[in-house]
């Protein structure tokens, strides 16, 4: 997930409430993370076998080894920390340009390969990344009240710190607006982050039923487990066209949707699915804002 949003919007606590509402660790995964941490010096010696999803937050000045895995005797990097959890990396741009890139790597592949003269190993790195930034340098662009001072060239030079290639990869961009006060103080209660985790735990359970999760989808079975129907298939053409989707992003746009009609609980991709996945790409985002 990718987000943009001016200062004080709630950034870091939506990411911090990620692993409230993902699903409950299996023995498999919590063993691969107790391994891990055992490897890297960092397992508690209180707690002999990890249960709770990890959440990893590193600082923008860390560095590429420090970020990815590596160093003269090869330990794991934070992607690898965050193995079957959540990565944020708050401030985006400010990240390395260089340790962004070598994100390209886990994020398709779901490990890091490191290699050395005499040898190469392979970390696991399949995690949830959330990636934050404000939208402009001073961070006020599309504020509703404060004006933003950034001309265009600094706006467009802040935001290509991040490639497209790296955002290609992120499935979901969202704009998230300024705090309403108003809305702060109605008291509504929104839905608990157990009766969130409830839904998506029906969602990963229908998912495992099919043969393997969604972002797991071979590419030969996309079109059958994403089953479009005629408007749903004109929908995704047309987008295509509009805004020039890359193959990658035809993919993931499928599996989004997909996950959106899992988590609604239907069984159809129906077209109302496929647009709430579109208006999650770069593409789209970009020229809403």
């Amino acid at each position: 997930m990718y987000k943009r949003q001016p200062p004080g919007s709630g950034k870091t606590l939506i990411a911090r409430a990620l692993p409230s509402i993902l699903p409950r660790m299996g023995i498999d995964e919590a063993l691969e993370v107790t391994k891990i941490y055992s490897v890297a010096g960092m397992l508690p010696s209180e707690t002999p076998l990890i249960r709770a999803r990890p959440f990893r937050s590193p600082h923008h000045t860390i560095s590429d080894a420090g970020l990815i895995g590596g160093g003269g005797t090869p330990s794991p990097g934070e992607v690898t920390l965050s193995h079957n959890g959540v990565l944020f990396l708050d401030e985006l741009p400010e990240f390395r340009r260089s340790a962004l890139e070598a994100l390209r790597q886990p994020l398709e592949d779901g490990r890091v390969i490191i290699s050395r003269a005499n040898t190469s190993l392979a970390f696991p790195a399949r995690f949830q990344l959330i990636g934050a930034m404000n939208p402009c340098p001073c961070g006020f662009l599309g504020h509703p009240c404060r004006e933003c001072r950034c001309t265009p060239t600094q706006v467009a030079r802040y935001r290509s710190r991040v490639s497209g290639p790296l955002l290609d990869r992120i499935d979901l961009h969202v704009w998230v607006d300024p705090v309403d006060a108003s809305g702060v103080l109605s008291h509504k209660s929104p839905p608990s982050s157990a009766a969130v985790r409830g839904r998506v735990e029906s969602a990963r359970a229908a998912q495992i039923e099919r043969g393997f999760l969604n972002a797991h989808i071979p590419d030969a079975q996309i079109e059958k487990v994403c089953n479009l129907d005629g408007e749903g298939r004109d929908m995704l053409i047309q987008a295509m066209k509009t805004w020039s989707l890359s193959m990658r992003g035809f993919k993931r746009v499928m599996k989004v949707a997909r996950s959106i009609a899992d988590m609604d609980g239907s069984s159809a991709v129906r077209p109302d699915h496929l647009a709430e996945a579109l208006q999650y790409r770069p593409e789209l985002t970009k020229t809403l804002s």
